[in-house]
């Protein structure tokens, strides 16, 4: 890891300039022994660990630290009492204190809490034990193991070894164990850890549950020595011919090896030879290429092949752009006509995790007639973005920046960072995503500036095509309550001016939207990121009962009359599809747990405001 450098920024906010310094670590943070993120885990030779693990609860983090708080991990002899060695007593005067073959089991991938109902509010420490048998399909292969997500922080062990941490609750990462796997009795252990801490992200404060546990699939991925890695194939910006990108390989002797790339779709061909680090770039015209759009979600089938290894993948190509306030795609302006998710299978419970589960949302929200998703307010499963590729929805994803966060912390910044780069590194190549979204409703300080800045900068260094924004916050201007604006420094940096508004709910009754007139001084697309109320599914009263579907349909009519009349609006994603929990809502007989701006009730049912939704939709979509 680079060592953290400082860097000075003048930035403008407020109408005063203001000069900072502020520690930024380039680039992101690194997991302890963690190679190059594998692109397209699927596609591997994989042995699945999915299924039931057996699990103990840890709160005071004992399998861990020794009674003077130092980490076993750490000390060159490890106690037995260290829960990652999975020491077995050798005789019965042995006093061992923990026994994983005897303990009860969750399954994986799932959250915990929604398993267990004592574990339902649990924070804290979970310790994770598997077993398997591994024998590799050839020598001289090499063997990872690849996580799809944990939250929020894995400390991972095998067979006793310590591989490494992650931090984040929604990014992939693997860990090679080519010279620790054994042909049998492997143990892997997992220290999952879902404590809320200040400095990290998202910090302590969100409006969503916090779900712990190994929520998504695990599998060992065997590889030959040199293998690919990771490749990123695209259109080049500003064309509709040229296709640009690279591929990587990982491994020794990666210097000048010959690469194919393929799309038998349309007959393309190209050889590409790596470079001292193991990389070949690609720039080549091609012809006949069949876009990819909402109302034509081709995908091509593209092989990548070395001389040892190949992978293949499904990747639509399209042209992305702005043009003063429209979005261009293919050189055609759209209307994003969305609604915002949260990763939840509410009538289940819990994280969703499978490709059924994304099947389900993304069918309401193609009936509610979107051609656009915001996934909130962090990266959901790899499941979404390839689903909404092969069902044409635009996706706007979303980096757990929320709310208040430690903006002038570097290690802050350096997990924030990670984690954007972890997620455009696995959806780089989806068709379907068009906004990485840096964050969600932040306060408006220098601090702040730099930081989504300097996010904004790593991301378009990675990926120039796809537009970057933010959920912003709208507010009055001096002197004029209904005259709303952005008064935001960051808005000059993002290419979609999106925010996040409440008119008729948090900020006064429906009725107030007739009055409200906005002056958005940006040449940009204008998109509403959210706007809702709440509606208990079944509760029904006049359009003035609060918390009654009426009231929300209301509140949703007068509200899509008010931002219609902002000329450079090209979209909105309204808050939200289905109701979700959220500890911070504890209204009895109404909340109970729920966030209940959901269009569809925790039961599935569709409340009023789903149906008035979908008719605006209709009728946007014959004018784009």
């Amino acid at each position: 890891m680079k060592e953290a450098v400082s860097k000075m920024i003048k930035i403008r906010t407020l109408g005063i300039v203001t000069s900072l310094i502020i520690l930024i670590g380039y680039p992101c943070i690194r997991t302890f022994g963690q190679p190059l993120l594998i692109q397209n885990i699927s596609k591997r030779a994989i042995l699945s660990l999915n299924g039931k693990w057996n699990y103990i609860i840890d709160p005071y983090e004992m399998g861990y630290y020794d009674y003077r708080t130092k980490p076993y991990d750490e000390n060159p002899k490890p106690q037995d009492r260290a829960f990652y060695t999975n020491t077995k007593p050798k005789d019965k005067t042995e006093r061992i204190e923990y026994d994983f073959d005897k303990s009860p089991t969750l399954l994986v991938p799932r959250d915990w809490n929604s398993q267990e109902e004592k574990l339902l509010y649990y924070e804290g420490t979970i310790w994770y034990k598997k077993s398997f048998d591994y024998q590799k399909s050839g020598p001289g292969n090499r063997v990872f193991i690849h996580f799809g997500a944990v939250n929020y922080r894995a400390d991972v062990y095998l067979n006793g070894k310590k591989l490494g941490f992650h931090k984040g609750g929604f990014t992939p990462f693997n860990f090679e164990i080519t010279d620790l796997v054994r042909e049998k009795d492997n143990f892997v252990i997992v220290k999952v850890t879902n404590t809320r801490s200040a400095e990290e992200v998202p910090t302590l404060n969100t409006d969503w549950w916090n779900y712990g546990g190994i929520t998504r699939d695990v599998t060992i991925a065997e590889t030959p020595a040199a293998f690919i890695s990771d490749y990123f194939l695209q259109l080049k910006k500003g064309t509709d011919e040229i296709l640009s990108g690279y591929v990587r390989l990982n491994g020794s002797a990666v210097s000048g090896r010959e690469i194919e790339v393929a799309i038998p779709g349309i007959g393309f061909n190209k050889k590409i030879v790596t470079d001292n680090s193991g990389k070949a770039s690609v720039e080549v015209a091609v012809q006949g290429l069949r876009l990819w759009s909402p109302q034509d979600p081709h995908l091509y089938d593209v092989k990548i092949i070395s001389d040892r290894d190949s992978i293949s993948d499904r990747i639509g190509f399209r042209t992305l752009a702005t043009r003063g306030s429209d979005i261009l795609v293919n050189g055609k302006p759209v209307f994003l006509r969305g609604i915002s998710i949260h990763e939840e299978n509410a009538i289940r419970g819990g994280r969703a995790y499978s490709r059924e589960d994304a099947q389900m949302l993304l069918n309401w929200v193609k009936e509610l007639g979107c051609n656009f998703v915001r996934l909130a307010h962090y990266p959901h499963n790899e499941n979404m973005a390839r689903l909404a590729d092969e069902m044409g929805i635009m996706v706007w994803e979303e980096n757990p920046v929320y709310w208040t966060i430690q903006w002038t912390n570097p290690e802050t910044f350096k997990t924030a960072a990670n984690q954007l780069k972890e997620l455009i590194s696995r959806d780089k190549n989806r068709a379907s995503v068009i906004v990485w979204s840096m964050a969600n409703e932040t306060p408006v300080t220098p601090e702040r500036i730099i930081f989504l800045k300097n996010l904004a900068d790593t991301t378009r260094s990675i990926d120039n095509v796809r537009l970057v924004s933010a959920a912003l916050e709208q507010k009055s201007t001096p002197g004029n309550e209904l005259v709303r604006t952005i008064e935001d420094p960051f808005a000059q940096y993002v290419d979609l001016v999106s925010f996040n508004e409440y008119i008729g709910w948090y900020d006064g009754l429906p009725s107030k939207c007739a009055g409200i007139e906005w002056k958005i001084d940006y040449d940009k697309p204008v998109f509403i990121s959210e706007f809702g109320a709440d509606a208990l599914g079944g509760l029904h009263g006049d359009s003035l009962t609060r918390w009654s579907e009426e009231y929300q349909q209301y509140m949703y009519r007068e509200t899509l009359k008010m931002i219609g009349k902002i000329p450079n609006l090209r979209g909105c994603s309204p808050w939200i599809l289905v109701d979700f929990r959220s500890p911070r809502r504890v209204l009895p007989g109404i909340q109970d747990g729920w966030n209940r701006k959901g269009l569809i009730s925790e039961t599935g049912n569709k409340k009023k405001a789903f149906y008035t939704l979908k008719e605006f939709y209709e009728s946007v979509s014959k004018k784009y």
